[in-house]
């Protein structure tokens, strides 16, 4: 089965190697330094800064906006499945959640939103998918609210220490 890896930052290198993930999303604060880990190939890297907010007009911080959507709905696609898909961010709690349910609808458009948001649910309790990112993807991936409207209805997630990664399947299918 075709999955999505999704991990916060301290622990990329080895969700890496033990799912021998080659591609790999980073969403991270442009202050923030780290290193690719050595399995995912440079070229099917796509590093995307931005911050973990909800809202423009923050300060000097970077709200998550259309052009970053686009961009992970255009990778995504771009994914050969052969391996998972490795998504982080800082915690692995909110951007990195969203982007794993906007890698699934990219690759798997065909699925229920709810039944989506519900596998996420049941895969990380800890999941709050970055409420900006989840709706510029709806309009961008022509969901009409329906993936506004799941990822509401799962709720905020419980409180996370930022070291829980998890795997989401792609599809409900085995």
């Amino acid at each position: 089965m075709t999955t999505i890896v999704v991990a916060p930052l301290a622990r990329i290198a080895e969700m890496a190697v033990r799912h021998r993930s080659r591609e790999m999303i980073s969403l991270m604060a442009k202050e923030q330094a780290f290193h690719r880990p050595a399995v995912i190939r440079a070229e099917r890297h796509l590093l995307l800064h931005m911050n973990d907010i909800a809202f423009k007009g923050t300060g000097n911080l970077v709200a998550p906006d259309e052009t970053h959507v686009g961009k992970i709905v255009d990778f995504a696609r771009s994914w050969d499945q052969g391996a998972p898909l490795l998504i982080h961010c800082w915690m692995g709690v909110s951007r990195s959640p969203a982007a794993a349910l906007i890698s699934a609808l990219a690759v798997e458009p065909d699925q229920d939103d709810e039944v989506l948001a519900r596998r996420l649910r049941a895969v990380s309790p800890y999941a709050t998918p970055n409420a900006r990112l989840i709706e510029f993807a709806d309009d961008i991936l022509g969901r009409n609210g329906r993936l506004v409207a799941a990822v509401r209805s799962i709720g905020r997630g419980a409180d996370a220490n930022g070291n829980a990664p998890f795997t989401l399947p792609l599809t409900d299918r085995a």
